[in-house]
């Protein structure tokens, strides 16, 4: 039964997929859209050169309004049909993405929807509709049921998408698994609609797996040695008490800080990651790090050390990622050109 409902599940995937392309095409034929980008061209250049911008950027965050500049900044982009990818990657390497935005602007980076508007009515109805067809399915085989929580529902949809659904529903996780349960419980936070936090969390994690599975190995070295630059005797402390091999690298990097920092925090880390770049995970450790030091640098024993990390205080996280963000933009430079 799981097979026939394998194909029929792919089959009703397949149509709708040819829907999504042929509704691409047609956006894409239907006008010209050669001089669409003289605003936009200069946009990034402004924002990054005009001092009198930049001193008022300053104010506005000094009295409680920050933001204010690089919210209009991305309105300009919006309007542009179709939408600029890479323009709106660019915007979110550089700012944190508006609230009010986020949701779209990652399911454009993601390509969950297309740049052309007049696209955009009808692909959230396919998707919809293979939700449904999922979720149906699910309940026919009974994976899931009413009382079945909303991540382990978004779970058994991916597996059955992905044809690794287990023969039976009590059969254990596997890691990578647990790594899409923490996403996707961190993603059903920021988003209400279940829908959309099916759509971007699946689509989330096949980036990740996809553009930085081979850069996730390295991220330790990386971490190491931005961590020796910014401060050697931290790093020396770490090393001398063995903890450097015994850091929550699994929660920091393959988790992608899900489950170790509150909604607000996490979405910002995540701009960077969904447009563009994986080494803001790096940076944020290591702001992590530095903003404990003194807590670190008074355990002696790597356990006590993993234990804490692995259950930092909220109270401060805002603060982290602002400047663990200006530490990325030290040391990567254009993070477009690095992962």
């Amino acid at each position: 039964m799981i097979q026939e409902l394998y194909i029929i599940i792919i089959s009703a995937s397949f149509k709708s997929f040819a829907k999504l392309g042929q509704l691409e095409t047609d956006g894409d034929d239907a006008q010209d859209h050669s001089d669409r980008g003289v605003r936009e061209d200069c946009l990034v250049q402004e924002m990054a050169e005009d001092p009198q911008r930049n001193f008022r950027s300053h104010y506005y965050e000094k009295v409680g309004f920050r933001g204010v500049e690089e919210k209009k900044s991305l309105e300009i982009l919006l309007k542009d049909d179709p939408l600029d990818v890479e323009k709106l990657c660019t915007f979110a390497q550089r700012y944190p993405l508006p609230s009010m935005y986020r949701v779209l602007v990652w399911k454009v980076l993601l390509g969950i929807l297309p740049p052309h508007y007049e696209s955009h009515s009808a692909v959230l109805t396919f998707r919809k509709e293979q939700y449904q067809d999922l979720l149906q399915a699910l309940q026919v085989i009974r994976f899931v049921q009413d009382s079945t929580p909303q991540v382990w529902v978004h779970l058994r949809m991916y597996q059955l998408e992905s044809g690794t659904l287990p023969r039976r529903p009590s059969q254990s996780l596997e890691p990578e698994d647990a790594v899409f349960i923490a996403i996707a419980e961190a993603m059903d936070e920021m988003v209400e609609n279940d829908v959309d936090a099916y759509w971007l969390v699946k689509y989330f994690v096949n980036q990740f797996n996809s553009k930085y599975s081979d850069s996730l190995a390295h991220l330790p070295k990386s971490l190491e040695h931005y961590l020796n630059l910014e401060d050697s005797k931290l790093l020396t402390h770490l090393k001398t008490c063995l903890a450097m091999n015994k850091l929550p690298y699994d929660l920091w990097f393959m988790h992608c800080f899900a489950g170790c920092l509150p909604e607000s925090s996490l979405q910002r880390v995540w701009d960077k990651i969904i447009s563009g770049s994986c080494k803001i995970l790096v940076f944020v450790a290591m702001e992590i790090l530095l903003t404990f030091k003194v807590k670190l640098m008074a355990m002696n024993k790597a356990e006590n050390i993993a234990q804490f990390l692995q259950n930092i205080p909220q109270e401060n996280t805002d603060a982290i990622i602002s400047k663990a963000i200006d530490l990325w933009h030290k040391y990567v430079g254009n993070p477009l050109h690095t992962v």
